[in-house]
């Protein structure tokens, strides 16, 4: 008889069998008490966050989630709609299911031990819970791993996972659960067979293959690093599983290369990317020895003018900002400062000086060599004094003007003709950027995941400039050779370059989670992760 019981752990109020039975309409032949238990489990709040879909070969285990994953939900007066995801985990490693529930869930996870904090420590807006349907547990490259992966996730609030399996074979652990048995009697089987793995040493080859099936050889394989392309592929993986074709994998794998590869990978991987509407200039990565990378980013910025204008200034998290520049990456030393502890924003300036706001939110001015005109030192004066007794979240600077975001989601404009402002977001403001153009303007950023134009005296442009349902992270607009570029990155690791006036957007992500983005004065896009850093120039029309 099929059975739909909980845990020992646990336990769940029984489901009308006439409620249940009343929805199941277009479910495979013979398993409706099943599929009327896992609609109960889905309606009940009390239930166990995992449910486990058990029973032989044959016993319609995949089909039944199929007919989950299509079953339309309807959000419920004052509840937000459930999102069903499904996911096969036939052939696919632990690292493999990681990256594609890190960029379903909208997160960034590296390991598979970092998607359960992402997830516990994520603010991207998710409507209501999300129901994760895997199937196919006991045919993955490596089921006891990902067994471990997935009952970790079962202890994640908002979230709640299906995963089937076969009889017998070890299934995710969590404090309560729901089991789903269909150990009716069913035919032979006969399993799929594995699709052969690319030449894994061949760029064009791991280009043109299933990421997934790309990351399962490169997890469970042996340590030969395949001219460099593991490395690469390990570092970036979670961008290259959501990368668009041949093409966009080859321009993230060319990013991600470090100095050690083999030097025919990167003219082959340049080749496959020439559709992409990005050109590598130059990337640094950790352990890179020639040249040298500059360490973990935690923030970035571009001179805005002078005989330093090609300059790219980057922080760290120890406060050290150094100063590269932009056609190479080469070090051109580092900015004197006094600065205690980890910066969070920086804003160079015209004359030279550079505005910085350290992690609880001060304002700190480092001078440059040209002599600043005295309002302009009083006007940092008075923001100063301002941001000691209420703490900045976000810093830029334009010609005399200082601007400053707040946790309530207000951005100030502090000029010499008066303080302007604008209730630009819901929730923290993460990140300001200004634009000295033909008409300034002011570019906002918010934990609500909007971005936002304004112009000082006016009112805030009602229409977002860009959002998404995640963070904005980092935030960087500059005057380039065709217009105005502003460059935004998200807490799920998408980047986007985008001309306010009009025109072509282009995206990008480089895999780890991004940290800072700059526009430089050539219009290139830099970005900077703990990983590594990267410059792209966009390319086509």
């Amino acid at each position: 008889m099929p059975s739909a019981t909980p845990s020992p752990a646990g336990g769940r109020r029984p489901l009308p069998p006439a409620l249940g039975l009343a929805r199941t309409r277009g479910i495979p032949g013979g398993t409706e008490p099943e599929a009327a238990a896992l609609l109960g489990w889905l309606t009940d709040p009390e239930a166990p966050r995992l449910c486990l879909v058990t029973g032989a070969p044959g016993s319609g285990k995949s089909a039944l989630l199929g007919w989950l994953a299509a079953h339309g939900t309807r959000a419920r007066r004052g509840r937000a709609r459930t999102e069903r995801v499904l996911v096969p985990l036939a052939g696919q490693s632990a690292l493999g299911v990681a990256w594609t529930l890190a960029n379903r869930l909208g997160v960034v996870a590296r390991t598979p031990a970092d998607l359960g904090h992402a997830l516990a420590t994520s603010e991207a807006r998710r409507a209501g819970r999300t129901v994760l349907l895997l199937t196919d547990l006991h045919a993955a490259a490596e089921p006891d791993a990902v067994a471990e992966l997935l009952g970790g996730l079962a202890e994640v609030g908002r979230i709640r996972l299906v995963v089937e399996a076969r009889t017998g074979v070890r299934t995710p652990r969590a404090a309560r659960t729901t089991v789903v048995d269909l150990d009716g009697d069913a035919g032979p089987v006969t399993p799929p067979s594995a699709p052969p793995l690319p030449d894994l040493s061949d760029p064009v080859a791991v280009c043109a293959a299933d990421p997934l099936l790309v990351t399962t050889g490169y997890a469970t394989a042996s340590a030969d690093d395949h001219g460099g392309l593991r490395d690469a592929w390990l570092r970036a993986g979670q961008a290259l599983c959501a990368a668009d074709g041949p093409a966009g994998r080859a321009l993230v794998l060319l990013t991600a290369l470090g100095d050690g590869a083999d030097p025919r990978l990167r003219p082959a991987l340049a080749e496959q990317a020439a559709p992409a509407p990005w050109r590598v200039r130059w990337a640094r990565h950790r352990g890179d020895v020639s040249p040298p990378w500059p360490g973990p980013v935690a923030v970035l910025g571009a001179t805005a003018g002078g005989p330093s204008a090609d300059l790219v200034l980057v922080g760290d998290r120890t406060g050290t900002v150094r100063l590269l520049r932009e056609a190479d990456a080469s070090g051109e030393g580092r900015l004197a400062h006094r600065v205690q502890g980890r910066i969070t924003a920086l804003a160079p300036t015209a004359d030279g000086t550079v505005l910085l706001l350290d992690e609880r939110g001060r304002l700190h001015t480092v001078r440059g060599t040209a002599p600043r005109p005295p309002y302009l030192e009083r006007l940092t004066e008075a923001v100063s004094t301002t941001l000691s007794r209420h703490p900045g979240t976000a810093l830029a600077a334009i010609a005399g003007s200082v601007v400053v975001g707040d946790r309530l989601g207000s951005v100030h404009a502090f000029g010499v003709n008066g303080l302007h402002q604008a209730a630009s977001h819901s929730g923290r403001v993460t990140a300001v950027t200004a634009v000295e153009s033909g008409t300034p303007f002011v570019c906002s950023g918010g934990a609500d995941g909007t971005v936002r134009l304004w112009t000082p005296g006016r009112a805030p442009v009602p229409e977002p400039l860009a959002e998404r349902p995640a963070p904005v992270v980092a935030l960087h607009a500059a005057p380039a050779p065709g217009g105005p570029l502003v460059a935004v990155a998200w807490a799920d690791g998408r980047v986007e370059l985008i001309p306010p006036e009009g025109g072509r957007r282009r995206a990008f992500r480089p895999g780890p989670g991004v940290r800072a983005v700059a526009v430089t004065a050539t219009g290139a896009l830099v970005v900077g992760t703990d990983e590594s850093l990267v410059c792209l120039e966009p390319h086509g029309g």
